[in-house]
Formats: structure tokens, sequence, C-alpha cells
């Protein structure tokens, strides 16, 4: 978290979750007008404090020009601009793609003003990024001219808050007001409220977002998540019904989609894997040996419940397999007599590179198996996934307002050779 005053910024950062990382006494430490604060795994460079956000950039002769970055998505001239700010001379401290930008803001903010400085930078970089951009005067909210990445804007006691998601509002009081359009730049300020179109808006929301990754309390597109999953969930059943006596959902990613695969097929409800509410999303953790585990530590299933019985267990997707591998197994040694896997998406077949953690083929099982292939690894009697028109027409939006690249590897923003690298670009290119 970085907190500003009208003299200075101050940064506390760590690895870990946000109650493992921030107590009472650091929060009084604190003390400022205004903040922005970062909790996001990584997606370009590795897990490390370096890497945790907010970066501070420091002008000790000029503390004015000092400050802080959060960055939601991936830049995808990463390469081409570290090239570009070494010839220059600029020295990186991380391996992050925030910090290219954050220098290239550094450099211009010497030779103009902030404002300036800021929107030369936006037009350096390129790929899927939300931006909040600190400084003792000011809070900056940029939303790249894709609207890859959600970002919120709401208000508050006569103030205004920014978010990734909507849901993050009612919890400090506050009420949405509307997204930040694609292109646009905020800037808040004791004089209120500015804004200015930096680039020409394109509507290509990820649909990660969509069925997975926001929290089915946000709103998107105007629209509330868990209303569009349980939809998802309603076209699921109808294009891929199955006999079964009871339906289970993945907790928490499967449960929208759950209720609507039960509600269109009449079959009971049951949540028969009880999840321990203190091991976080498994698919994120850097490593596969953590993955293993933390589904082992997450998950316990009801064997009274699901003894003798045929489940058809839903869940939002399949990424690397291994999550849906064990609880399969984990619902045969629980004496299912019948497991069939439903997924709320169409299978995940290509690398993002826009700020989800699966950017190399080696890391999707769908990239190269068919669904029956698929369906042997994970041990499943039955795989079906949705269609992307089915996932699509769930949304109620057109198909032409999202990023579908993951299925279709069409991209609204042309990557560089370089990017198939993976999130380790960067220490590639040191090394």
């Amino acid at each position: 978290m970085a907190v500003a005053t009208d003299r200075h910024l101050v940064l506390y950062k760590d690895m870990g979750l946000v109650q493992q990382v921030f107590n009472e006494d650091i929060l009084t430490m604190l003390r400022g007008d205004s903040a922005i604060g970062h909790n996001r795994y990584s997606t370009t460079g590795g897990s490390t404090r370096a890497n945790a956000q907010p970066l501070l950039f420091e002008d000790p002769d000029r503390p004015a020009r000092s400050f802080a970055i959060s960055h939601n998505g991936n830049l995808v001239n990463t390469w081409e601009l570290l090239g570009e700010l070494s010839h220059l001379g600029s020295e990186t401290a991380t391996t992050c793609d925030t910090e290219m930008f954050g220098l290239l803001v550094q450099r211009e903010s010497r030779r103009q003003p902030f404002d300036e400085a800021l929107l030369s930078a936006l037009n350096r970089v390129r790929g899927a990024f939300c931006f909040l951009v600190l400084t003792t005067s000011a809070l900056y909210a940029v939303r790249d001219p894709d609207g890859i990445r959600p970002l919120a804007l709401g208000s508050v006691d006569g103030g205004y808050v920014v978010a990734s998601e909507s849901a993050a509002f009612p919890i400090v009081g506050a009420k949405y007001l509307r997204e930040v359009e694609p292109g646009e730049l905020l800037r808040i300020d004791a004089e209120g409220l500015h804004s200015v179109q930096f680039a020409p808006g394109h509507v290509h929301t990820c649909m990660f977002e969509f069925f997975y990754f926001s929290r089915p309390d946000t709103l998107l597109r105007g629209k509330e998540v868990y209303t569009m999953r349980v939809e998802m969930g309603r076209r699921l059943a109808r294009e891929s019904g199955v006999p079964a006596d009871i339906i289970v959902p993945v907790p928490d990613s499967g449960v929208s989609a759950a209720i609507g695969y039960s509600a269109e097929t009449g079959i009971p409800y049951h949540e028969a894997l009880v999840k321990n509410r203190y091991v976080g999303r498994t698919f994120i953790e850097p490593l596969q040996a953590q993955r293993e585990l933390g589904v082992r530590m997450k998950l316990n299933p009801l064997r009274e419940v699901i003894a003798g019985r045929r489940v058809v267990l839903v869940d939002d997707s399949i990424v690397r397999g291994n999550t849906s591998r064990q609880m399969v197994k984990m619902l045969r040694v629980a004496g299912a007599s019948e497991v069939h896997m439903r997924l709320s998406s169409p299978p995940i077949k290509y690398p993002c590179y826009y700020g989800i953690d699966f950017g190399t083929y080696e890391e999707l099982i769908a990239a190269d198996s068919t669904v029956e292939e698929v369906r042997r690894a994970i041990g499943a009697d039955t795989l079906q996934y949705l269609s992307l028109a089915g996932v699509v027409e769930a949304t109620g939006l057109p198909s032409s307002e999202f990023c579908l690249a993951c299925f279709n590897n069409e991209r609204p923003i042309p990557i560089c050779e370089q990017m198939k690298l993976g999130k380790f670009i960067l220490e590639e290119r040191r090394r």
C-alpha cells in the first residue's frame, strides 16, 4: 500500500495475504490523504518482494515528482521497452513489466508536467493494463484502449474510489458510479474528477473475468457476474445433460454454474466438497507441487452425500487439469458410482498474454489434447465443456466486445515473439 500526503509518499509492502502483511501498527503508520493498494499474483516476473506492488519511483530532489504505481494486466511490448530504456541508461530493479511504464513516466516527468509525462508514457506502452498512479497531489486511474481488464469508479464521503472490482465498494460504504472507459485517463485531485480520452476505446473485456476471475457480486458491463454464471450453468445443462443423482459444484469457482445446471435439470444440488476457507486459489500457485498440496488441503468430501450416487461435478474451467484430476479421484474414493465433469467455459487452448497466469502452451491440458484425451487424463466418466457461443450468449453481450483469445487465438492486441517465453520474459533477457 502506498499512501500520500501533500508532501511525501510512504510505501509498505510484503509477500502474503493481506492479513499476514498488514496489522494495526502498520496501518497507523500509513497516514495520508489518498492511497493505492495492490493484491495480485505475478503474471510477469517471479513472485518476489521486489516485484510486489505498488512500485515507488522517488525523486529526492523534488519530492513532488515522486509517484507510486499499481498495475493489473500485462504489457506486450515489455521486451522492446526494456531494450529502449537500457539504451537510455535506465537501470531496472525488478523483473516486472510495471517498472517499464514507471521508468518511462519518470524520464518524461523530468522535462514536462506530470500529466503530460503520463500521457507521453501511455502512448509508448501496449497491452492489457489498468494503472493507478499516486502522487502527492493527485490519483490517476488508467484503462487500456481495449478495456481488457476491468476498472470501476465509485464515490464515498465526497471523494472517489477506484477498484478492479465493484465488489470492493460496499465494503467501504462507497457507491458504484461506472466503469472507467477503455482508453480513459482519470485524474482525481482536491478539485474533483477530471477525464481525458488518451486513445480511441474499443471494448474487448477478458471473458475469463466473467466465468472465473471476478467475484460473483461484481458488476461487469453493468451486469452482476452471479446472474451471468447461473445462465452459463443453465446453457451447459441444455448442451450436455446427463442422467445423474446429484449436482456438485467445485467450491467456489463452480457454485453459480452448478446452481444454474441444477435449476435447468431438476437434479438436486449438493455442496458435497467442503472447502477450507484458509487456502486460496490453487491454479495461481507458482509451483506444481504447491498446487497439488493446495488441493488436498482445500477440499474434503462429504462421503454420506456422495457414496453410491452418480455425480455431475461442475466447475468453470480446466486450466492445467491437476485440480480436476484430484477432485474426480476424491469423489471416487468417497464412493461415487459415476463422475461426470461439466465446465461452464470452452476448452482453454491458447496462452494468455494479457494478465492471466498461463503464458505457455505447456501449462494448458487442452492445448494439444482432444476432449476425450482430457477426460481420460482427469479420470471422469464423461467430460463436456460449454460452447463458445453458449458462454458469450449467457452474458447477453455481443462476442465482438470480448477477448476470447484463450479459446480461439484471436488476439485484440498483437504480441511480439518474445512474449511466448512466458511470465519470466525479463529473467530470460537478463540471462
